[in-house]
Parts: C-alpha cells; sequence; structure tokens
C-alpha cells in the first residue's frame, strides 16, 4: 500500500494519513472500498496500533473514509456531506495561497490556466 518515511520530519500518524489520502484522491482507493483493519495495517507498517487509529479517526472526520461497525472502515464516497467542511476548509486555505500568488504578481491567467490543467489532468473539466 505505501511505507512510512523514517526521516520525514512529520508525524507517523500525519504520513499515514496524507498517503491514504492521495489513494483516495488518485482513486486507486475506489469510493466504498474497504480499508485495511488498524491492526492489519499496524503490523505491516510495523507501528503502535493506536497511531494508525488516529490517522483513520482524523480521515472519518474530514469525510474521506467511514467506520461500519462489525464490518470496518471504507472509503467515502466523493460526494458525501461529511466532507463539506473539509472542502470549506480547503477552500479557506486556496484563497490564502491564491492571495500569496496575486501578492507575488503571479497573473490570473496564469492561476486560472493552472486550475484548469489540475481539473483536466483529473478528468474534471
Amino acid at each position: 500500500m505505501f511505507q512510512l518515511n523514517y526521516r520525514d520530519t512529520r508525524p507517523f500518524y500525519e504520513q499515514i494519513k496524507d498517503n491514504l489520502r492521495q489513494l483516495l484522491i488518485t482513486h486507486s482507493i475506489h469510493e466504498n472500498e474497504k480499508l485495511p483493519s488498524v491492526r492489519e495495517l499496524a503490523s505491516t507498517l510495523t507501528i503502535n496500533p493506536n497511531t494508525i487509529q488516529r490517522a483513520y479517526r482524523e480521515l472519518e472526520n474530514e469525510g474521506y473514509i467511514y467506520t461500519v461497525p462489525g464490518k470496518g472502515t471504507f472509503a467515502s464516497s466523493a460526494n458525501s456531506s461529511s466532507q463539506t467542511k473539509r472542502q470549506k476548509d480547503l477552500l479557506t486555505r486556496f484563497d490564502d495561497l491564491v492571495a500569496e500568488l496575486l501578492f507575488l504578481s503571479v497573473p490570473v491567467s496564469d492561476l486560472c490556466d493552472h486550475v484548469l490543467r489540475t481539473a483536466e489532468r483529473r478528468g474534471n473539466s
């Protein structure tokens, strides 16, 4: 699935979150696909299960995954209502980045082109 970078300064749970989020965003993990159990992933990565649990809990709060008691943890659909807060957070960060890029004199047309190219690569044009 992925490996942890022991030289990375970020905590393991953040690396796990980022790796899983990337797999979900790129559709390497499909909607409603079952994720490895906490124990299974902890064993694979040879880390404490609490670390995996924390990453799963935060991804669930962000709307990327959901848990069915007794069944496991699954990838959320791209349009789940729980992702609204995450969308708002990301749009706020996006606004801040755009404001900084404009301050650095990046032309608006370049920003628009960049957004369009990214959408085309994702098939969202």
